[in-house]
């Protein structure tokens, strides 16, 4: 059985009061992933802002 599939046939056989429940531990696991991207962004940043803040950097761009 594909697992998203036994995920939809798990959540289905819960009692409705639990709902609520899935419903926040989704929502938890779409904000951990977010909070990974940007951590993931925020390193790339700080490693190559060293490249782009530079004088060399200035003059190739300044005429866009």
């Amino acid at each position: 059985m594909i697992t998203k599939e036994y995920i939809v046939q798990e959540i289905e056989s819960l009692p409705e009061p639990l709902m609520g429940e899935v419903i926040d531990f989704i929502e938890f696991l779409k904000s951990k992933v977010n909070a990974e991207k940007m951590e993931t962004l925020n390193l790339a940043e700080s490693s190559l802002k060293k490249d782009w803040l530079s004088p060399e950097e200035d003059e190739a761009w300044k005429d866009l």
